[in-house]
This record gives structure tokens, sequence and C-alpha cells, in this order.
């Protein structure tokens, strides 16, 4: 179960982050965003600097989301940046 709620939450953070990004990647390019956005989200914010509300990062809490989004943007643009997608 946990699997699943994990997809669609990845896909919802996913799909927000590609529309404030306007990216156009599919709904797998979506979901992996997503999650990655996520963990990289709760790593570098809750592990690495401390903030104590990204630990919710990836949830299906309004702080998760929004600490999803945040992460899964930093992903498109390091992405970009590295020329991986356009």
């Amino acid at each position: 179960m946990g699997w699943i709620v994990a997809i669609i939450v990845g896909a919802i953070i996913g799909w927000i982050a590609s529309n404030v990004m306007g990216d156009r990647e599919g709904l797998l390019g979506k979901i992996v965003i997503g999650i990655v956005g996520s963990v990289l989200a709760k790593w570098i914010f809750a592990d690495a600097l401390h903030i104590g509300g990204a630990a919710s990062a990836g949830t299906f809490t309004l702080a998760g989301l929004i600490w999803g989004i945040i992460g899964a943007v930093i992903l498109i643009w390091v992405l970009r940046a590295l020329k991986v997608i356009r």
C-alpha cells in the first residue's frame, strides 16, 4: 500500500513541479521526478540543513506536498543545467 501512495503523491508532485517549470515529461517521468524530488528535498532541507518541516517531504500533507514540489523543482533545474532534459 505504501508504494501505491508514493506513486500517487509522486505523480501529483511531479505534475505540479513540471507545470511550474514548464517541463514536458510523460506520466512516468512526472512520477519519477516527484519521488526523487521529494527524497532530494528531505535530504537537503531536513537532513543537511535541519529544517524541521522538511522531514514531511513526499507525504500526503500540505507541508509534504510543498516540500516535495520544492525538491522536484530543484531536481528539474539541476537536470536542465546538466542538459539531461530540456
